[in-house]
């Protein structure tokens, strides 16, 4: 039961939503993971931090590696660790060359598991809007590899019966060879104004597709400049209907997102922003440092029952106390009878997930109005409370709470600092704001700002259309002091109405 597994887990077309549950389990307790170059990078930011990643290009990059190379790795890999995930783009048993991996594993008595995966063939079909199979226009289909020249002596592909199937033909990785695999197909009898359909990056933002016939698909695609990877369907059933494209008309489709927070929360933004059709870029830009092993923090647990309010300006000082309680092995009861304000629903919604209702939220999300509407709301003159926040959070909420009478005392159970410049991933950014690739950047705080000024600067964003996106008032303050104009602020105050601020807008 204690030797070692390879698992070979199909990721999907792209979309890292479409990875299967027991996929995306394995990917969580995998102690190494050797993933091809296409497989989409979002899928591994739920892997442990400890998994020895391995990214096996094969055709890009500066050291591609072949599939002797590959399978060596598996088998290296496999007697090093317990748990290996070769995780493969689409489906594995699709080719995917799975098999001479197998092969590599067996000869080597290394035990294996298939856990298969959406084929971008079906993705590329449904994410444009049409099915492979039809009760009106095609009852079967064939996947066809695209990589084999059909002039090739004593090809595997039997074009003659490619030409006369009555039904939807899919190749896979044959925008190289289009021109010579419509052209075939168009000599061996197959009708030349069979219809046919090229997707590029399918279930992803970045989605193309160029739509013909057989006898125009390959120029079609030269002139919209369609690249791979793009799947390539051709009969009845590839037909484009502006009507049952359901991908394309969400609101925030081919359009791209620079985000700026800290990773947790890059990558909450990022999904979102997925699930709205956009391309996340995220820039982690700031990090959170748990404060809750200083003496101050400490001491303050058995005593946070004697407040009568306690605050929570962000989901971070909710995650942050809770750490703490499980640290000085106490729970929830340590809150005792004290109620509990929380600045904004997100930071309400945080707290309940971890069993806590917020007794109170303003209705606008900024410190001056929690103090001010929590003092309509009750009497605060010589009531104690607590603020469980972070260090570089400014004195203005303390200082309007004490100006109602409050006694308030603050712990700083986190704080925030700016990420270390990364020059290469800096670079990048750089070149695709420069490029005009990037539709919208994003500040969801004051820190968040100071640190992209710090690594990439300011002047990048003024001499370039890219649209800016702030959280509220003090983020767009802080942009103001360095000269950027401000496309949208939210309304609320929260991510989601970040969202929707970017969404709606016109321009």
């Amino acid at each position: 039961m204690n030797r070692p597994k390879v698992y070979f887990v199909g990721a999907g077309p792209g979309d890292p939503g479409l990875i299967t549950r027991r996929g995306a389990q394995l990917l969580r307790r995998a102690d190494c993971i050797i993933y091809d170059g296409l497989v989409n990078p979002a899928i591994l930011d739920d892997c442990s931090l400890k998994a020895e990643r391995i990214c096996v290009r094969k055709r890009t990059g500066d050291r591609p590696f072949t599939q002797d190379q590959i399978n060596q790795i598996i088998v290296q890999k496999a007697r090093q660790y317990p748990c290996v995930v070769r995780l493969k783009g689409g489906d594995p048993g699709i080719f995917g060359r799975a098999a001479e991996e197998i092969q590599s594993c067996l000869k080597a008595d290394i035990r294996y598991e298939m856990v298969p995966g959406v084929t971008a063939a079906t993705a590329a079909a449904q994410y444009a809007g049409f099915f492979l199979t039809d009760r009106e226009h095609s009852s079967q289909v064939i996947f066809v590899t695209g990589q084999e020249a059909p002039d090739k002596e004593q090809s595997a592909i039997d074009w003659d019966l490619l030409a006369r199937f009555n039904g939807t033909i899919v190749f896979y990785m044959g925008m190289g060879r289009l021109d010579r695999i419509t052209q075939t197909l168009i000599e061996k009898g197959k009708d030349a104004k069979t219809p046919a359909i090229a997707i590029q990056h399918a279930s992803l933002p970045a989605q193309r597709l160029a739509q013909g016939s057989l006898e125009t698909i390959a120029q079609n695609c030269c002139q919209t400049n369609l690249q791979p990877p793009a799947i390539v369907v051709i009969g009845p059933a590839a037909v484009y209907r502006k009507e049952t494209d359901w991908f394309t008309k969400r609101p925030l489709f081919g359009k791209t997102v620079l985000i700026t927070r800290d990773a947790r929360g890059n990558r909450a933004l990022a999904e979102r922003i997925s699930e709205l059709g956009g391309q996340p870029i995220p820039l982690d830009a700031i990090a959170v440092v748990d404060l809750t092993d200083t003496p101050e923090s400490k001491a303050i647990v058995p005593k946070i029952k004697q407040f009568d309010w306690v605050i929570f300006t962000s989901g971070h000082g909710i995650a942050c106390t809770i750490d703490l309680l499980r640290k000085q092995n106490c729970d929830l009861r340590a809150f005792g009878s004290c109620q509990i304000v929380c600045i904004g629903e997100e930071t309400a919604r945080r707290l309940n997930d971890f069993g806590l209702r917020a007794d109170f939220v303003p209705s606008e999300y900024v410190s001056n109005v929690l103090a001010d509407e929590l003092a309509h709301y009750t009497n605060l003159k010589g009531k104690k409370i607590l603020l469980l926040r972070s260090a570089i959070a400014p004195e203005d909420l303390p200082d309007r709470l004490k100006s109602h009478g409050a006694l308030v005392e603050q712990i700083h159970v986190y704080t925030v600092q700016p990420t270390d410049r990364q020059i290469s991933a800096d670079q990048d950014i750089i070149k695709l704001i420069q490029s005009s690739q990037v539709d919208w950047i994003t500040f969801t705080s004051s820190s968040t700002v100071q640190s992209f000024l710090n690594r990439i600067g300011a002047d990048i964003l003024r001499q370039n259309r890219v649209k800016i996106a702030s959280i509220g008032p003090i983020t767009s303050r802080r942009l103001q002091e360095n000269g950027l104009k401000i496309a949208v602020e939210a309304r609320p105050h929260t991510t989601e109405g970040l969202i929707e601020a970017m969404v709606n807008y016109h321009d």
